[in-house]
């Protein structure tokens, strides 16, 4: 018989021999997980109670004097005074981010083989916990860094796009050690074009394992929880969002994070996961929270630049 053409010769072919093979598998891939870089950058407090109560001293009375001249005739008399506190302080009461999760234990007894089943769906229940974290750290209406700094604290870019000039004028507010920016990634993106336009391109810095860019030696860190026109990945090409300025640590008298300390068996800082049982049916029931909010200690804490422009191109094309 005549040799066959190559393109004709049968052979086993690739649909059948899958069916044998023995692929490599993956673990769940979570597309919305971010690196959450605020609670890396952010200083954390425990709290023991679920509620942490920010005492200040009452700006503008009762100033307290002293006398500094070596000069002074003898028998000047000393000046005295107290410092007065504020008599109602802020109270901040945890809030808890909750799910309850469910898994078949038919399933998990069957199938847990490259990867235990119950651990996976854990795994992924925490981390869209952790997401919703970031969200309310920035935005919740009770305690979030955006709605929650001070009037005299919030300015606007001068042409719509942000500029070298406007996060300058933040770092005049927050001057006493400020520690990051904070941004949606178009707007990052938005201020780079400004400092290509102007010919001052940032510097950039590995810190906590990232790549930032910095401005006048703060970093710049991106986050899609501070909405673009009240959306994570807006699709139009133009939108408005904010950029804010942060200083972190309780000794600097800056904003915290706090979480609920003492958590038995906790997965993750203020995060409890507790076994509910299994019902009828042969499905286990986990329910997890997740305790959280944050603490502005002092005004100045914490500067916001709103209604910056995302969408302002250099290029006209």
């Amino acid at each position: 018989m005549a040799d066959q053409p190559f393109d004709r010769v049968q052979s086993l072919q690739a649909n059948a021999a899958y069916q044998l093979a023995n692929v490599v598998k993956t673990r769940p891939q979570f597309a919305p997980i971010t690196p959450r870089w605020v609670t890396k950058f952010m200083e954390f407090r425990a709290v023991e109670t679920g509620v942490y109560r920010i005492n200040r001293v009452t700006e503008g009375e009762t100033p307290l004097d002293a006398l500094c001249s070596k000069d002074d005739p003898m028998g000047t008399e000393i000046p005295q005074g107290f410092i007065q506190y504020d008599e109602h302080p802020r109270e901040l009461r945890l809030n808890a981010i909750s799910t309850i999760l469910n898994v078949d234990t038919r399933i998990q007894d069957v199938f847990s083989a490259p990867y235990d089943q119950t651990a996976e769906q854990v795994a992924l229940a925490v981390e869209s916990l952790k997401e919703r974290q970031e969200s309310q750290l920035i935005n919740n209406v009770d305690y979030g860094l955006l709605p929650h700094a001070a009037p005299h604290m919030r300015i606007k870019p001068r042409k719509g796009a942000p500029t070298p000039d406007d996060l300058d004028d933040l770092l005049s507010l927050v001057w006493k050690e400020p520690s990051f920016f904070l941004a949606h990634p178009r707007a990052i993106a938005a201020f780079a074009r400004e400092c290509t336009k102007r010919g001052v391109p940032p510097d950039t810095e590995i810190i906590h394992g990232g790549r930032f860019l910095m401005w006048r030696g703060v970093p710049i860190i991106p986050t899609d929880k501070l909405f673009v026109d009240g959306e994570k990945n807006p699709k139009a090409p133009t939108g408005k969002t904010s950029i804010l300025l942060v200083r972190t640590g309780e000794a600097k008298r800056g904003a915290i994070g706090l979480y609920q300390g003492g958590i038995p068996n906790d997965q993750a800082r203020g995060l409890s996961l507790r076994f509910r049982g299994i019902n009828d049916h042969g499905v286990a029931s986990y329910l997890l929270n997740l305790y959280c909010a944050v603490a502005i200690l002092a005004d100045d804490a914490v500067a916001a630049l709103d209604d910056v422009e995302v969408g302002i191109y250099n290029d006209p094309r």
